[in-house]
């Protein structure tokens, strides 16, 4: 089963059923996350217009991972992390149904609210997930194809769930999106459970107290695990550095909406609105598929060789920005998205892999924990501000150049920290 491709993918999911049930639960449930973002963006540009408000949203998405994160991580190193994802999936059903209540200028704050929780409840959910994926599978290649099958699946949902939900929404309205999403999180649940794999991380531990979800003895020890590992200081800042193309949250529905809105062929300007914002979201996705095949050669531990295919993976997203800064028409700025992300998806599966091979079982919870919170804060951060620059009157193509440019950043960022991996190995 040698590196990332289509046969290798199919391979596991044929001969591993845990993997292949996981993989299940995966797909239904982001299928359904991707097939209302379109919704709720449209939704919240259409009551408020102003892309402060998606801005919002997104922080609203993404930045509550950040809080949730020191206790989601200890959480899923102290108990069953199968029953933590059941647990976050039958939650988020019932959350994201609630969102049939809040479509409503006096009830627009219940979006906001209901989106925390959401992903409040996928702080707890990922963690776990990624954490598993070693039990789950039966040798270290395998965890490689996992990793790349993971980011690829992530990529396909996109594409498709941002394509269809922004047609569904257009034919039949919001309310059946909403509809579709909230079941998604039943069908995962129930996969999950179908799964049965060991977690050694309980053994020689008691029961889980209350107390220790506010004891920060047990993340100061996962810091202090990181910091000693020299190794795990930099492969946790990629996902810092792909967070900052974060904006793409607020540019692409913005430019939807606006920029490249779709005219003619019999639509209103919502429908045409929300077509173009999921060509945008779905070129992102096919984005996200492209760049793990093409990083799959590349796909090692050995950090010599890693070092300088990150450089390219940022670099490939910088290129994308740039000339999604510059584009003149919606075909040229759905593929200036589609290469910008193939650069992020490629560095998001190396970092993901190198820090499930490098870290102990009994500190992944935290340490993938850490790690995120990091991205999320990252693309808290360029969202609104992306959001504030374009309501006061910035370009949003000129947004997304400025993106294009600090992309050059972690490169810089990533090369100065890496220059004595050589010395670790």
């Amino acid at each position: 089963m040698a590196g990332a491709s289509i046969r290798s993918y199919s391979q596991l999911i044929r001969s591993n059923r845990n993997v292949r049930l996981m993989w299940l639960a995966q797909v239904v449930s982001e299928l359904g996350d991707w097939f209302y973002a379109v919704a709720i963006y449209s939704l919240l540009l259409e009551l408020t217009g102003s892309a402060r408000s998606v801005a919002a949203a997104t922080v609203a998405m993404v930045f509550p991972q950040v809080l949730v994160s020191p206790m989601a991580g200890v959480i899923n190193d102290r108990l069953r992390r199968k029953q933590v994802m059941i647990a976050a999936d039958l939650a988020r059903f019932f959350i994201v149904g609630a969102m049939l209540f809040a479509q409503s200028a006096d009830r627009i704050w219940m979006v906001y609210l209901l989106m925390t929780f959401e992903t409040m409840m996928w702080a707890f959910f990922e963690p776990g997930r990624s954490s598993v994926m070693p039990n789950l599978c039966r040798n270290p290649q395998e965890v490689l194809v996992a990793n790349g099958l993971g980011a690829t699946t992530w990529a396909v949902n996109f594409f498709l769930g941002s394509a269809l939900g922004g047609l569904v929404a257009a034919l039949f309205g919001r309310n059946v999106v909403f509809v579709v999403n909230a079941c998604s999180f039943l069908l995962s649940a129930w996969m999950i459970t179908r799964t049965s794999f060991e977690e050694p991380h309980l053994e020689g531990q008691g029961p889980l107290r209350w107390r220790e979800l506010f004891n920060f003895s047990p993340l100061t020890e996962g810091w202090r695990y990181i910091r000693e590992h020299q190794n795990l200081k930099p492969i946790l800042l990629i996902k810092g550095g792909v967070g900052l193309i974060g904006a793409n949250w607020v540019l692409l529905p913005v430019l939807g909406e606006g920029t490249f809105r779709m005219a003619g062929y019999g639509l209103t300007e919502s429908q045409a609105g929300m077509l173009s914002m999921s060509a945008l979201m779905g070129a992102r996705g096919v984005g996200s598929f492209i760049g793990p095949m093409l990083g799959s050669p590349f796909l090692s531990t050995q950090l010599s060789r890693l070092r300088w295919s990150i450089t390219i993976g940022f670099s490939i997203a910088s290129v994308g920005y740039l000339g999604l800064g510059l584009a003149s028409s919606l075909p040229v700025a759905a593929f200036a998205v589609l290469v910008g992300h193939c650069g992020t998806s490629m560095n998001y599966v190396f970092s993901s892999t190198l820090v499930q091979t490098l870290s102990e079982d009994r500190f992944r919870g935290r340490v993938t924990s850490a790690e995120f919170a990091l991205m999320m804060t990252s693309i808290s951060i360029s969202s609104y501000a992306s959001g504030v620059a374009i309501d006061r009157g910035y370009a949003a193509q000129s947004v997304a150049f400025v993106v294009g440019c600090l992309m050059m950043l972690p490169i810089v960022f990533w090369l100065w920290t890496t220059k004595k991996w050589s010395e670790l190995r």
